[in-house]
């Protein structure tokens, strides 16, 4: 492909998403150029951490942040906008640290609880008003409460306490939600015995049956947060419904080689309500919630209209030596990443186990890359040490349709970029205009 075939392509891209684009669009990747660029990005990142306790850490593997360490770079994270840390006050951070002094789970949630209670309690004060002051200042405590208990379950609720601050966490954002306009609807959709609880939010006054986004959060994301994050896109009569993908929230089941079918039941649900247009659905995820919108975009791509995904993992993620060389210790994740992932996994309780196991979730070792699959949109950073960009690359080249992509070069994990591209931005600009157009477009 000629330079002036790919400009050409680029022009067409930024005439059709309306939106100024600073940044690198690639609608066919080249592999030599993605080893070369990914090889950069390794050379940038720092060493690892530790592995889970009681095993064996590498020589060439470098101990996890300590408590004192994850301190400082959270409040650096909440004083820039940066993830995990988006929406908090570093007041209120630099509060919660004060009776934490050790890296026990149950001490971190207790912290961050505490500081979250008194705006809870504000807000079930506040709300018994009358007055439009008061009850905006309840709703902007839910939220803050909301953000606070969240990040005391941050990244999972693997302790009693963890647990706790994560069921306070829905419980606020429940509350908060009672203030939406349009309303939101918490529905359960019966599966295997048990339920998919999920966040549905339908544009106001539609005249007809409304396109849909399935929204399918990430490792430690939550559907909470991408339920905030779409409203955003009801005032172009589009809604959404939002769920925890597998190993994560109240998902009922793990992460396995066929946990697909949980958001198979999900589609199966959308197109039951007869307010949801059943021939505009698509699917947006985050990280591993990229991965199932992009295994979905193939398993089921005659019922979605498209999938965007912002850093999806392939192929290249799933092996040991990124385990061991990119995850243990990545100092881009505030801190433990790989016990998070392990949680998620189904029957898997060990390092080694873990090793094993993820290299059977590729998408190349599934047979599935490769494959007919809808309309996609992919997003990512070039020096994301998180997923790799090799495998955004090796999707771009694979399937039966042409793909549209954003990539970052100055970007890391989901193309972020602090104080350039932070979340909010590539949500805006990026994510909702390819949605809109790929949901209004005429059915094929």
């Amino acid at each position: 492909m000629g330079p002036q075939v790919i400009r050409d392509q680029i022009i067409e891209i930024r005439k059709n998403m309306k939106i100024r684009i600073q940044f690198l669009v690639v609608i066919v990747a080249f592999a030599l150029a993605g080893a070369a660029m990914a090889a950069e990005a390794a050379l940038a990142q720092k060493p690892a951490q530790e592995l889970p306790k009681n095993q064996e850490v590498p020589n060439n593997q470098r101990r996890e942040r300590t408590i004192d360490e994850i301190k400082v770079e959270a409040v650096r994270r909440a004083e820039v906008g940066q993830y995990p840390l988006i929406g908090l006050d570093p007041g209120d951070v630099k509060e919660a640290f004060t009776s934490i002094h050790t890296s026990d789970k149950d001490e971190w949630a207790a912290g961050f609880m505490h500081v979250a209670d008194r705006y809870f309690d504000e807000a079930k004060s506040l709300e018994k008003s009358t007055d439009k002051a008061d009850l905006a200042k309840a709703n902007a405590d839910y939220v803050r409460a909301w953000r606070l208990y969240s990040f005391g379950r941050w990244p999972i609720p693997a302790s009693p306490g963890k647990q706790r601050s994560y069921e306070k966490a829905i419980e606020s954002f429940l509350a908060h939600a009672k203030f939406f306009d349009p309303p939101l609807e918490v529905v359960h959709i019966p599966f295997e015995g048990k339920e998919i609880t999920g966040y549905l939010r339908l544009p106001k006054n539609p005249t007809g049956p409304v396109p849909l986004v399935i929204a399918v959060n990430g490792l430690d994301s939550r559907k909470e947060d991408l339920t905030e994050s779409f409203g955003a896109i009801l005032p172009f009569g589009i809604g959404f419904l939002a769920v925890d993908g597998p190993g994560t929230g109240q998902a009922p089941i793990k992460v396995s080689e066929t946990s697909e079918r949980m958001l198979t039941k999900v589609i199966d649900y959308a197109q039951s309500r007869p307010e949801i247009d059943k021939t505009r659905i698509a699917m947006h995820g985050v990280s591993w919630g990229a991965y199932w919108a992009t295994k979905m975009a193939i398993v089921e791509r005659a019922r979605l209209r498209g999938a965007s995904a912002q850093s999806p993992p392939v192929d290249r993620f799933f092996q040991k030596d990124f385990l061991m060389n990119s995850l243990l210790g990545n100092r881009e994740y505030l801190f433990d990443q790989v016990p998070a992932l392990m949680n998620i996994l189904e029957g898997v309780h060990t390092f080694d186990e873990m090793g094993e196991y993820l290299p059977k979730m590729s998408l190349v070792h599934q047979g599935l890359l490769g494959k007919p699959m809808a309309p996609m949109l992919i997003l990512s950073g070039v020096l994301d040490t998180q997923v790799p960009i090799e495998d955004e690359y090796l999707l771009l080249s694979k399937g039966d349709v042409p793909k549209e992509a954003w990539i970052n070069p100055r970007g890391g994990h989901l193309g972020r970029q602090v104080g350039v591209w932070p979340d909010p931005r590539i949500f805006k600009e990026v994510i909702i205009p390819w949605l809109v157009k790929t949901l209004e477009a005429p059915a094929n």
